[in-house]
């Protein structure tokens, strides 16, 4: 019998929009030694900026998502805000345990939380959370990418997303960045070899 290759380790990081968690996902994906593979999300909303297909996000029109859907495609997916999708592709984690490597995620409050209860042993689920919504606001005015408007709906969903935290495995409050940096590798590094 053909011996089975250890499957890889999961890792999501989840949190409202701001809290920085895209920083500290791609501060890890660095750190050679946690041997991790940034697991690229499907999404129908447009591009943003200088964004790259297959690198930022796999971009798909709605009907597209939709269709994937329909044919179980998906680990988890969310419909966001309306015809604004957001997903994992199967084949995507499928894509990363074939190279060796731990899959790490920046994704949604939902779709971590569903991640978490699809594969509860291999899956350690982190959210950060950022020191007040007031910071929160600030940072995401700071980015420069979004009207107002969508401002106060991301400010918004914050609070509910605060409210799933205690779900999480480990929650990280990044009101210094070093310090969030530092622990968000220890709490993986002890994960991965534990």
């Amino acid at each position: 019998m053909k011996e089975q290759k250890k499957q890889g380790k999961l890792i999501v990081f989840s949190a409202p929009s701001g809290s920085g968690k895209t920083t500290i996902v791609r501060h890890l994906l660095g750190i050679e030694e946690l041997n991790l593979e940034f697991s690229i999300s499907a999404t129908s909303r447009e591009k943003r900026g200088n964004e790259i297909e297959g690198k930022d996000y796999y971009f798909l029109t709605a009907k597209a998502f939709k269709n994937k859907i329909k044919n179980d495609e998906f680990l988890e997916w969310e419909e966001v805000y309306r015809d604004n999708f957001y997903g994992t592709l199967k084949t995507e984690v499928e894509r990363i345990w074939a190279l060796g490597k731990n899959v790490i995620f920046d994704i949604d409050v939902s779709g971590g939380l569903r991640i978490k209860r699809k594969f509860p042993e291999e899956t350690l689920a982190i959210f950060v959370k950022p020191p007040s919504i007031d910071e929160l606001k600030i940072r995401l005015k700071k980015r420069k990418t979004e009207s107002e408007d969508k401002i106060n709906m991301r400010v918004a969903k914050a609070s509910a997303e605060l409210a799933t935290a205690p779900l999480f495995d480990t929650i990280i409050v990044n009101d210094n960045l070093e310090k969030a940096l530092e622990e968000a590798k220890q709490q993986v590094d002890a994960f991965i070899n534990s």
